[in-house]
């Protein structure tokens, strides 16, 4: 317990320290010259037809709508939508354009989904809290945490002008403690885990700067960087954010593979206690090592599936593969996989090692239960 004990000691007191040395002061926006947007729901379909641009059929339609919020409540307008085929009842937002003193125009921006949206989080609880019980109930708590870390301290901590790879490796050491030692509890074998999952972090991030300077990546890749930029005003070092969001990316599969490697060392222990130390390494390795074969597939089909239609447009596209893999886009992707697997690589001897010296002896509360700790959190 003592190793455990200083651990959650300096990471506390980091964590102290640099949040009152960094005081977080979340700048609104300035919305005077901003468009307005509201919400409304449809009323009544007037019109629907469709206008073709170059080759593409584009569907539109007229709604009369009533405005749901804001100075005009209860108004009945007529709006132009070609953002997405609605029907009555739909609920959607669109903006307020004010042309001259006494012309406005309103254009359909998005639909209103935060419904579904709790319905799928709530189905989500339900289901992790059935399967996984208290355990399930303790990961819901570290996901929340992780969450409120990212959007109470990331974003507004580089928005008021902290290090984005700094900030990037604070936040990963919180949500790293709060995923590891909620959701498995506080003992030894998680400190274990902890502590081998930061050394991994802390190698993978050198080897992430190594990898986006030999590469030039500029940070650039995605329209929204460019956007955040123009709103910044030109404050925030977007390689130092590419690097920081790397790190953010890869820790939900350390944190898998670093616990799982924590708790079979412990059941190798537990089922022989007089097993040399040697051979737990090499056993815990060998599964450590198949662990990672899957972790390693699951990264590169994540991030594959995002890039999906980016992938489609591209080899519809003349550009040869050469061409195509050298835009920022793409090698932006394939330097994460990369970086992100190595990390993933490194935590299992740096953890095993870990595990086997300090776990000698330690008899896990999930051991008498037959509870394996491989799958059983949620990232």
């Amino acid at each position: 317990m003592k190793l455990f004990k200083k651990i959650s000691k300096s990471v506390i007191l980091l964590f102290v320290i640099f949040i009152s040395f960094s005081p977080i002061k979340i700048q609104a926006q300035d919305t005077e010259n901003s468009p307005e947007i509201w919400k409304a729901k449809v009323e009544k379909v007037l019109e629907e037809r469709t206008e073709q641009i170059l080759d593409t059929v584009y569907p539109q339609q007229t709604l009369r709508s009533e405005i749901l919020n804001g100075p005009q409540k209860g108004e009945i307008i007529e709006i132009e939508n070609d953002f997405q085929k609605l029907k009555t009842g739909d609920r959607f937002y669109f903006r307020k354009n004010i042309l001259g003193e006494e012309e406005v125009s309103y254009i359909v921006t998005d639909v209103v989904r935060q419904g579904p949206i709790i319905l799928l989080l709530a189905i989500f609880v339900i289901i992790i809290v059935i399967f996984g019980r208290w355990q399930g109930v303790r990961s819901l708590v570290a996901l929340a945490a992780s969450f409120l870390a990212i959007m109470l301290i990331l974003i507004p901590g580089i928005l008021n002008g902290w290090n984005p790879l700094f900030a990037g490796f604070l936040v990963a050491g919180a949500i790293l403690f709060a995923a590891i030692f909620f959701t498995h509890g506080f003992n030894r074998e998680s400190a274990v885990a902890y502590s081998g999952t930061m050394i991994a972090v802390i190698i993978s991030g050198l080897f992430a700067i190594f990898a986006v300077y030999i590469t030039k990546l500029t940070g650039f890749s995605a329209e929204e960087s460019v956007y955040l930029n123009m709103n910044t005003g030109g404050t925030i070092n977007f390689i130092a954010l590419l690097l920081g969001a790397f790190i953010i990316g890869f820790l939900g599969v350390l944190d898998d593979i670093a616990i799982t490697q924590s708790a079979v060392v412990t059941e190798l222990y537990n089922i022989n206690p007089g097993i040399k130390r040697k051979e737990v390494y090499a056993r815990a390795m060998r599964v450590g090592r198949e662990h990672v074969g899957a972790l390693v597939n699951t990264l590169v089909l994540a991030y594959t599936g995002a890039s999906l239609p980016l992938l489609l447009y591209f080899n519809l596209s003349s550009t040869s593969l050469f061409m195509t893999i050298n835009l920022e886009i793409f090698a932006t992707e394939i330097v994460r996989i990369i970086v992100g697997s190595i990390g993933l690589i490194l935590t299992v001897p740096i953890v095993t090692l870990l595990a086997v010296k300090y776990l000698k002896g330690y008899k896990s509360d999930h051991s008498s239960h037959g509870h394996s700790h491989g799958h059983g959190h949620s990232h």
